[in-house]
């Protein structure tokens, strides 16, 4: 290998955003880049030291899997193809890892460990925004609860009731409000910590199963009413009358319905925000390439989205500037965390808009096969 080579080998390492440590078949560390020195520190020095036996003793202190050594972990990928997940736990953080086997010419395989760097930010600035509304919300609250205490230790017999029961409502539909919103923010805060600790694919996994999605679609429907998606200071009209929903009886997915239910709410949720009232909200599910896949495209009539603000729209805390859509309520956090939750069944999602002209999601997902495994969408064209 020419210094050259190495020069731009390196320059690629230290462009990703993953830490990356190379060791070759005589167990020295070969290359390294900027996030592995950024993220391992001086625990570094016994790697320079002592090569894979350095990474070995301090892989062996967080590795977060009981039973298998990282030597184990390492001769399962160099007689894969296939990188190997593992996890370390350090300083409190739970960090997922991989381990591959990189073939050179001439025969020589070399191990490549990555080490994904945590997106704390955007997990701190969800928990920073959550303490700020649940103190407001707290201080909101005991002022709404004493002045209705007030008004009713005021009231008398001969007072209108019915303007007692004015002023008691305004008072306890705030409440209600801020508590919605803390209900809701209390959950993005779950599921961004499941995606950030790495437990997302392995509850997602467990969850899994055949979901014939005309009865899924039906059962989501009825609860529309019962659970109300929007914010409780929107229209309260039911938005069930707005949804259409066309899918085959005989379509199935490889799917985990929790999480499928709580992406398409958050869907849903946008399309009737950003959306003239009473205009139509349509479902279509068909099958994907080669029947491999299931589609599901959620189509809107509402104000679009413009080209310049596509890069907002599954950004954390990002919301577009348009007067329409920034004047609604809205955290800009709820599909971020549904294309992870979407990519973590093993799927894909994304969106097609033009401004005026409404928006359409689509999710694909793995078809249901008989054997009771899913396709793999790498291979779908």
């Amino acid at each position: 290998m020419t210094a050259e080579r190495m020069l731009d080998n390196q320059a690629l390492l230290d462009a990703l955003g993953q830490g990356t440590l190379v060791f070759d078949s005589a167990d020295r560390l070969v290359m390294i880049n900027q996030a592995a020195r950024t993220l391992l520190g001086q625990d570094l020095r016994a790697f320079h030291i002592s090569g894979w036996p350095g990474a070995n003793g301090f892989f062996e202190r967080y590795l977060a899997e009981d039973g298998e050594s990282l030597d184990q972990i390492r001769a399962r990928a160099l007689a894969s193809e296939r990188p190997i997940r593992f996890q370390i736990q350090r300083n409190g953080e739970i960090i997922p890892c991989w381990a591959s086997a990189v073939h050179r010419d001439g025969g020589e395989i070399y191990t490549m460990l990555t080490l994904e760097v945590p997106d704390w930010p955007t997990l701190n600035a969800l928990l920073n925004r959550y303490l700020n509304e649940m103190g407001e919300a707290i201080e909101s609250t005991i002022g709404h609860a004493t002045l209705i205490e007030q008004n009713l230790r005021k009231s008398s017999a001969n007072q209108d009731v019915a303007k007692l029961e004015r002023r008691v409502g305004g008072f306890t539909r705030l409440i209600n409000v801020h508590m919605m919103r803390i209900q809701r923010l209390t959950t993005m805060i779950t599921r961004m910590s499941a995606i950030h600790s790495g437990a997302i694919r392995e509850v997602i996994q467990s969850e899994q199963r055949k979901v014939v999605l005309a009865d899924f679609f039906e059962d989501f429907a009825e609860t529309l009413d019962e659970a109300p998606i929007l914010d409780p200071d929107t229209d309260t009209d039911s938005c069930r009358p707005r949804l259409k929903v066309i899918a085959p009886s005989h379509l199935a997915a490889m799917a985990a319905p929790r999480f499928l239910t709580t992406v398409l709410r958050d869907i849903l949720r946008n399309a009737i925000m950003y959306s003239m009232r009473g205009t139509p909200i349509t479902v279509v599910v068909f099958a994907g390439s080669r029947e491999s896949t299931i589609q599901i495209d959620i189509t809107d009539e509402g104000y679009g989205i413009r080209a310049s603000e596509f890069g907002r729209v599954f950004a954390p805390f990002e919301r577009s500037q348009q007067p329409q859509i920034i004047s609604e309520f809205g955290y800009g956090l709820s599909l971020h965390l549904c294309k992870y939750e979407i990519e973590a069944m093993d799927g894909l999602m994304w969106f097609e808009s033009q401004e005026g002209g409404g928006t359409t999601f689509s999710l694909r997902l793995p078809a249901w096969r008989n054997d009771s495994s899913s396709a793999s969408l790498s291979s779908a064209t």
